[in-house]
């Protein structure tokens, strides 16, 4: 069948596609300012995926999502297409934004960083997913309910009973031989107690080097990393530390 390129010009702008195509758009356009108003919290602490990453995952997966609900419209509707399942278009999405989630997460010694970011940017693609298939008003209380738990639910977890935990790292003198039991009397001093699973032993050029985490007894009474560096540099045989918070 010959179709002149009029004809097949006129396909793409038919008023049926310019209808699909402007519906695509409010759906493209909402999604990507719910995306950023999820961002923006992140923005707001300084984080690396911000508002327009975000913004463009959530437009990204609704812009996917809805495509695929009108197949009788590629291509100027002019080639027959059989409907594509939604439920898999959907899985490829939520694979994909896996992958990106992953790369926002971060180990360092024993702090984890950017759990809450990936997890966030996974909730964005599903709002935008919700926004594809047409549940504004769920998409709406999605985005919402997710700026509120990253903005609010830090200062409520600050407000319950919890332990604070410290990386610590020991590096002895060489051919000094620490004790396990001194050293965890010493840390029960200043009100901490080593986790059991957390501690490891290496040899490095006839030095032993020790890598814990210690978590306080009470948050409230927790001695601050300044004092508790000035008690183990006078523990017996240390040569060197390091002091730090760890996250996750």
């Amino acid at each position: 069948m010959h179709i002149s390129f009029s004809s097949l010009i006129a396909s793409y702008w038919s008023t049926a596609e310019l209808s699909v195509n402007f519906l695509i758009f409010l759906n493209i356009f909402g999604a990507l300012l719910l995306g950023m108003l999820v961002g923006y919290e992140r923005s707001y602490h300084g984080r690396a995926a911000g508002m327009r990453t975000y913004g463009l995952v959530c437009m990204a997966s609704a812009a996917i999502t809805v495509i695929s609900g009108y197949p009788a419209y590629w291509y100027g509707g002019l080639t027959p297409m059989v409907g594509t399942e939604p439920t898999r278009v959907i899985q490829g999405i939520v694979t994909g934004i896996g992958f990106l989630g992953a790369g926002v997460i971060m180990k360092e010694g024993f702090s984890i960083r950017g759990l809450s970011t990936a997890a966030s940017i996974w909730t964005s693609s599903a709002i935008g997913i919700m926004v594809g298939v047409g549940f504004y008003g769920a998409a709406i209380s999605l985005a919402l309910l997710s700026v509120v738990c990253m903005m609010w639910f830090s200062r409520i977890e600050h407000w319950l009973p919890s332990r604070k935990l410290v990386a610590v790292t020991l590096q002895f003198r060489k051919d000094f031989v620490p004790e396990e039991t001194e050293l965890r009397q010493a840390i029960a001093l200043c009100l901490y107690e080593i986790s059991d699973d957390s501690l490891s032993i290496s040899l490095k050029n006839d030095a032993f080097e020790w890598r814990f985490v210690a978590s306080t007894l009470n948050k409230n009474c927790a001695m601050p990393l300044e004092s508790l560096s000035h008690r183990l540099i006078k523990l017996e045989g240390i040569e060197s530390y390091s002091v730090a918070h760890a996250k996750n």
